[in-house]
């Protein structure tokens, strides 16, 4: 299975204009920003980007869009879940999914399924896959925690996974899965607070949020990390750790939408049900920004 997914992957958000609907130029450019910035690989309709709130035409658009302004330059992985595994099936076969290196396939949500039915989506998903999938693990909204054993037993079992998306936030779990995964399966950091510990002990870079604004200096901590330069990692973990906190004060994507319409490459808005980060805690960005050199 090819696999050219490696360090910081950069979950992009999707750029609303002052009508709600999505900015072409700003994504280009928010693009062209990240690559510049250092970012291993890009990753489109994940959470950041307000998937829920897009029509399927506007889905197909946004991928089209971005890899345009990539030009092939750096791997692009494509976000199809969902909590009906034959929608996702659908959706996986009717989507262009040509110049994508892999899909990103997050855990049914709502409906709570077993750790069999879990086992059974992705076999399922993986099977009918053109390209490999990381499996998405994301409890805090979908109200599921796949556990470690039912993610070590996709990784030995079912063929076509090439790693897991983790955002568990327990790093036993992700320790457990680590210490008993198979050659080649790689175990990626959902969190940006968990970029560090996690490459420390083994882990395969992160899908970052904040890589939206702050590239150059995440990808120089992430990358630090991963060639085990942990004192010069940790001391710009120090000097992001504030700033990353703040991004999810009021909620994902408000506060890095907040960070980029300060940095002058998108726009704040979200779509409802969300809404725009607070003028306190836009101020509190600027401050942060400023204060960080970042």
């Amino acid at each position: 299975m090819k696999n050219n997914i490696h360090g910081v992957g950069v979950a992009l958000v999707t750029p609303f204009d002052d009508r709600g609907e999505v900015d072409f130029e700003a994504l280009g450019r928010l693009v062209r920003y990240v690559t510049e910035g250092g970012v291993d690989y890009l990753v489109a309709l994940g959470t950041t980007a307000e998937t829920p709130t897009l029509s399927a035409g506007e889905k197909r658009d946004i991928v089209a869009c971005i890899k345009a302004a990539n030009a092939g330059k750096l791997p692009l992985v494509v976000g199809i879940g969902g909590n009906s595994t034959r929608d996702v099936v659908e959706n996986i076969r009717t989507f262009d999914l040509s110049g994508t290196d892999a899909v990103l396939s997050v855990t049914p949500y709502y409906n709570k399924p077993s750790q069999e039915g879990l086992y059974r989506h992705y076999e399922t998903v993986a099977a009918e896959s053109p390209v490999p999938v990381i499996l998405y693990n994301v409890p805090g909204r979908t109200g599921v925690n796949m556990s470690a054993e039912t993610t070590l037993r996709i990784a030995l079992e079912v063929p076509n996974v090439l790693g897991v998306k983790e955002a568990c936030g327990l790093i036993p779990q992700m320790a457990r899965i680590l210490r008993h995964r198979p050659d080649g399966f790689m175990v990626i950091s959902g969190d940006d607070c968990f970029c560090l510990p996690l490459t420390v002990i083994g882990g395969d870079g992160v899908i970052s949020v904040a890589a939206n604004a702050f590239p150059r200096e995440f990808c120089a901590m992430a990358h630090a990390a991963g060639r085990g330069e942990n004192l010069v990692a940790s001391e710009l973990f120090m000097r992001l750790f504030e700033p990353m906190e703040a991004l999810f004060e009021e909620g994902n994507p408000a506060g890095i939408k907040a960070a980029l319409d300060i940095k002058g490459i998108a726009r704040p808005g979200v779509r409802l049900p969300l809404v725009e980060a607070s003028a306190g805690l836009s101020a509190k960005m600027e401050r942060l920004i400023s204060e960080n050199a970042l």
